[in-house]
């Protein structure tokens, strides 16, 4: 049971429920917001999103089967504490509860086209495993803009199916929000898939993946690295002196939790140089990620 459980990663599906709880209870109804879904129907769209995330984190493991043996051998488990047959066999059934809910969910909302974005997520984190992965910098951009995806998840079946002409401005603010939101996300994952691909050089020049480390070196990609991280660098300033300049406890909240690490990051990436570097750079992202989300449920306080 331990071992599906760390092949799902399940702290990044607990991450991914605790980030739709906030949205949902926190940030719409802090601004009493209009929303379609009551309790049970939000619980479906947010179990059929950590359904098709499960999957995602399963198929890939299957195609890193022969980079993970070099880049991180005691954390193998297809193949090893998993058969890859019964691997196969959890991906299709979390596929078919994730697409099936989404199916539900849809023909529940009287939207039945919604249920296109569980089987094109679907069908996408599975051409990423198999094939886009092996394309420098795409597959990057694609895990990432599914990792931001979900942030955008609630604004699509909660907040737009209740949008009238009376509360079109509210609901439109709350959209814009969470696609700022959706854009951290996106640029934080991007920054932490190529220090990863600096992680995994080895294992993945073995396995024939052709990544921005093969391809220009590492001192290049940290450099492209660190001029990607320039942006989330300037639009967190940004955030800070329009938005939240007057709310002492949530600057100095995004200055230690996000800012700071941030600019910790871009030092740090200049140098980077061994496996162990990359492996304390990516964890930094992942835990600006968790603070950078969980702010999501302080909104509420700004008005």
């Amino acid at each position: 049971m331990i071992a599906y459980l760390k092949l799902v990663r399940w702290p990044n599906l607990i991450f991914i429920c605790l980030t739709l709880l906030l949205i949902k209870f926190s940030f719409f109804e802090g601004f009493g917001a209009a929303i379609t879904l009551n309790a049970f129907g939000y619980s479906l769209l947010t179990l059929a999103t950590v359904c098709i995330a499960a999957s995602g984190y399963v198929i890939n493991d299957i195609y890193d089967i022969q980079a993970d043996k070099v880049n991180k051998p005691e954390k193998l488990i297809v193949g090893n504490k998993i058969s890859e047959k019964k691997a196969n066999n959890l991906f299709i059934i979390l596929n078919i509860i994730g697409v099936g809910l989404g199916f539900y969910l849809a023909n529940l909302l009287e939207k039945p086209g919604f249920v296109a974005i569980f089987i094109f997520s679907s069908a996408l984190l599975y051409l990423y495993a198999s094939y886009l992965k092996q394309i420098p910098f795409l597959g990057n951009i694609i895990i990432s803009f599914l990792v931001a995806f979900v942030v955008l998840l609630p604004a699509i079946f909660d907040l737009f199916p209740a949008i009238s002409p009376q509360n079109k401005q509210i609901q439109s603010l709350l959209f814009s929000i969470l696609t700022d939101y959706a854009v951290f996300a996106f640029l934080l994952n991007l920054l932490r898939e190529m220090v990863k691909d600096q992680e995994d050089i080895k294992g993945d020049h073995n396995a024939g993946i052709q990544t921005l480390p093969i391809i220009l070196g590492h001192k290049r990609t940290n450099k492209i690295i660190f001029a990607l991280g320039i942006l989330p660098v300037v639009s967190i300033i940004y955030y800070i002196y329009n938005y939240l300049f007057e709310n002492t406890f949530l600057v100095i909240y995004t200055l230690t939790f996000i800012l700071a690490p941030l600019l910790y990051f871009q030092v740090r990436i200049w140098e980077a140089k061994k496996k162990s570097d990359y492996s304390h750079l990516s964890l930094v992202l992942k835990i600006i990620l968790f603070f950078g989300l969980i702010s999501i449920g302080f909104h509420q306080f700004l008005r």
